[in-house]
């Protein structure tokens, strides 16, 4: 994750960057350190997913804990 793309992430929500500080008083690093925070966060619960899917089935794919992952991105976009 570069801060370009954090700068663009944060143009796609709405959040305008105007030199230094953007519409809230936040820096670019405070902006890099929130999408870290939110990053982790992310990895964390694709990660306890896979977790779940593994204490339920020994033969699991993972293939399928991609699928799972995936789908819980298109849930999350449908609420």
């Amino acid at each position: 994750m570069t801060r370009d793309d954090i700068s663009r992430w944060a143009r796609e929500a709405g959040v305008s960057i105007r030199g230094h500080y953007d519409e809230t008083g936040s820096t670019p690093a405070e902006l890099q350190r929130f999408a870290e925070l939110v990053a982790a966060a992310e990895r964390e619960e694709c990660a306890a997913l896979c977790d779940r899917f593994q204490a339920r089935d020994v033969g699991m794919q993972p293939a399928e804990c991609a699928a799972a992952i995936r789908a819980m991105n298109k849930q999350e976009q449908s609420e």
